[in-house]
């Protein structure tokens, strides 16, 4: 029905309404409708990218997690109405590839294609469902590369130079005196290292080409001033950076490093691996020729190891070609495993197809978004995985769906429409108050989910679940069930239909983190496809489902012992 008719209904009520229900029923049909067209309508484009990763190693934890950040918000966006547009890839160019290929006895090219088929394939077992997956060997990088490299040559922002400094292989980084530090060694020696990473560093000096970053200061303090950066504790740090910019090395001594794209009309520098990898979010949309989507992007999801890459270089590279640099920039932490930093020495990298492989897909994706944080490092352990699994998928969601659906309970298979009198007949005004509350979930959760704090979402939407366990809880279906008597029929069909009405709703706002799992309980609860946006859950399904679909266990509890 729509809004019109209702509104057209309710006032040909009396003026003065003495009747409690009538009342109440009047505030239920206004609060819902009211929650329906207060919601924002939905950007027309959405666009958001991870960082591309560096192929020199095997994908951990770390990176789904990346990863997983950006296909949440955009499957959010896309349930909102948005047309998105979602890019991640492999950076493939630069002396440590070099290296690591040389290490491994292949060329490398040989080498980028095995490591990164391992990140395209652990995206694609994961449902990262991106737009497009770019790597930066391919030739419409290369063409990007060069044309970006052209237009600032030609707006006078390179110069050719001589450098020398500190320079991370590590890191693929140029440092400054004030970055590096002195570590001592078992034998007691000492090395220089990088004070933000450890890596060590050695010295070089070489005539190259450098950018007149130092110019851009006022630019960037300006840039900044628009609050790009999320959580905003990282602007800190990048403000710092800026007071105090020397001009930076864009290219190193191809001889070196033969392993990346040359200088267009320089065949003796290759053009340095960040400027290279940075370009890719150009790349993806078409440049240099006719973008066919949206600059800037709406959001680029990076790891707070590459801010100064992203927060320093990547928007004066942008300002100094004439573009506008990304609107948002969202800062996370990082993964550590049993509370210690991942190493491969140690041992301890977290390799999540094997998690995926034992403890399914969906199971995973809830835990990273849910354990994970923006602010500070998280912790994995398999048992916290587990114990999160077993907790809200196995035994608040799936436990739900399982009393709501058996046969001996639901005698009729049927997501029962709702008798409004029976609210007031059975349930307590607090009972009826949550219910109520259910239609302003979808409002919660989307301010929570577009400011990226995917945890805080879903503590929100599994306290829904763990209230709708209580009522069943409370109510015994498979008590009413058994009794002959109208009046328990109908308090067993209005059990029913709030449980479900829970799940359908929550299984609705779920669908960006466990969207396979999501599909599956909707599917269950006899919910068409069609009718599983972000709309569908601001609106009460009053009427119900006449027909369940496959009974199923929705999630089976796991154990990694």
């Amino acid at each position: 029905m729509s809004v019109k008719r209702i509104t057209n209904q309710l006032n040909k009520l009396p003026g003065t309404i003495k009747c409690p229900f009538v009342y109440v029923r009047f505030l239920h049909i206004k609060n819902t409708f009211y929650h329906s067209q207060e919601r924002p309508p939905a950007s027309k484009t959405y666009s958001i990218s991870t960082p591309i990763y560096y192929v020199n190693a095997a994908p951990h934890i770390g990176h789904l997690y990346s990863c997983l950040l950006a296909d949440a918000s955009a499957r959010w966006n896309k349930l909102k109405g948005s047309n998105t547009f979602f890019t991640t890839g492999t950076d493939e160019h630069g002396l440590k590839i070099q290296q690591a290929a040389t290490a491994n006895k292949l060329d490398p090219q040989t080498f980028c294609d095995q490591v990164s088929h391992k990140f395209k394939s652990l995206f694609d077992a994961a449902d990262i469902s991106y737009t497009r997956f770019i790597r930066t060997t391919e030739a419409d990088h290369h063409e990007a590369v060069v044309a970006f490299w052209n237009r600032l040559k030609e707006r006078g922002h390179i110069y050719k130079g001589s450098y020398s400094g500190w320079y991370s292989v590590s890191d693929e980084a140029f440092l400054s005196e004030s970055d590096v530090e002195d570590k001592c060694l078992p034998d007691g020696s000492t090395v220089k290292v990088s004070k933000a990473s450890g890596h060590v560093v050695t010295w070089s000096e070489e005539n190259n080409y450098l950018f007149k970053l130092s110019d851009l200061q006022q630019h960037l303090t300006h840039w900044l001033n628009s609050k790009p950066i999320f959580p905003p504790q990282f602007e800190t740090a990048v403000r710092h950076m800026v007071q105090n910019l020397p001009d930076l090395s864009l290219t190193r001594d191809r001889v070196r490093l033969p392993w990346g794209i040359p200088v267009p009309g320089d065949e003796s520098q290759t053009i340095y691996v960040w400027l290279d990898a940075l370009v890719n979010y150009l790349t993806v949309t078409g440049y240099p020729k006719a973008g066919w989507f949206p600059w800037p992007p709406d959001c680029q999801v990076i790891g707070k190891d590459i801010l100064k890459f992203h927060a320093i270089y990547w928007p004066a590279f942008l300002i100094a070609a004439g573009f506008d640099p990304p609107k948002k920039l969202v800062v996370h932490s990082h993964w550590l495993v049993d509370n210690v930093k991942m190493s491969k020495s140690l041992g301890n990298v977290i390799d999540p197809m094997c998690k995926m492989e034992a403890l399914g897909v969906d199971g995973v994706r809830y835990f990273l978004l849910k354990e994970g944080s923006l602010d500070s490092d998280c912790s994995y352990s398999d048992k916290k995985l587990t114990e999160r699994i077993n907790s809200d998928l196995a035994n608040t969601m799936g436990n739900l769906l399982g009393r709501l659906t058996a046969q001996s309970v639901n005698k009729r298979q049927e997501f029962p429409a709702l008798n409004e009198d029976d609210l007031f007949e059975f349930c307590s005004a607090e009972e009826r108050d949550m219910h109520k509350a259910l239609y302003q979930l979808p409002g919660k959760a989307d301010q929570l989910y577009t400011e990226f704090h995917f945890s805080r979402a879903l503590d929100e939407i599994m306290g829904h679940l763990h209230w709708a366990n209580g009522l069943v809880q409370s109510h015994s279906p498979w008590q009413l069930c058994k009794s002959d008597k109208p009046q328990d029929n109908a308090h067993l069909l209005l059990t029913l239909h709030m449980g479900m009405e829970t799940l359908r709703v929550c299984g609705i706002l779920l669908q960006p983190v466990i969207p396979n799992l999501s599909d599956k309980l909707l599917t269950s609860l006899g919910v068409p496809s069609t009718e599983r946006n972000f709309e569908h859950a601001l609106i009460a399904a009053i009427n119900g489902f006449q027909s369940l679909g496959q009974k199923i266990i929705l999630q089976k509890k796991v154990d990694m012992s």
